[in-house]
């Protein structure tokens, strides 16, 4: 994920409409957060968010449980 450059008035903006200081990273991807970014790569979206679900399916498919 890269920042964009922000300026003092739209960080205050931002985190008085978002309340994201209990978030890690505080910021809210799935919310204005996302405005806060310049660009976002990789090849799974909800690793961003928390646990790399993608990754975990395939692991748990490996082991052997079925996942749809």
């Amino acid at each position: 994920m890269q920042m964009r450059a922000l300026s003092e008035h739209e960080i205050e903006r931002y985190v008085a409409h978002d309340m994201p200081l209990d978030c890690a990273g505080s910021y809210k991807v799935e919310a204005l957060g996302v405005s806060l970014f310049e660009s976002i790569s990789g090849q799974d979206f909800s690793a961003i968010e928390g646990l790399p679900l993608m990754q975990v399916a395939a692991l748990l498919r490996q082991a052997g449980l079925r996942i749809p």
